[in-house]
């Protein structure tokens, strides 16, 4: 599986709010296999929105240059062995 070119969040820890440093991203909602339709979000011009199928607040950090606070919401997949 290839690396994600779109950063992906979720929010499985349940923290009122998520502090991004992107304005487009995915919100998968929870880790998998709780996950949910992985809903793209761009902030545009605003600099928070709220993912529309769970929720969770974002808000734009422009420091943390693609990652999140708290840092376990980044979402990195798990990278499956080739097989032979």
């Amino acid at each position: 599986m290839a690396a994600h070119v779109t950063p992906h969040f979720h929010n499985q820890p349940g923290v009122a709010q998520i502090r991004v440093g992107a304005k487009e991203f995915m919100c998968i909602g929870a880790l998998p296999p709780f996950d949910h339709p992985h809903i793209f979000i761009d902030m545009g011009g605003e600099n928070e929105a709220v993912c529309p199928y769970c929720s969770t607040h974002y808000v734009y950090d422009a420091s943390l240059h693609g990652g999140a606070v708290p840092a376990e919401c980044v979402y990195v997949p798990e990278v499956e062995p080739e097989h032979s």
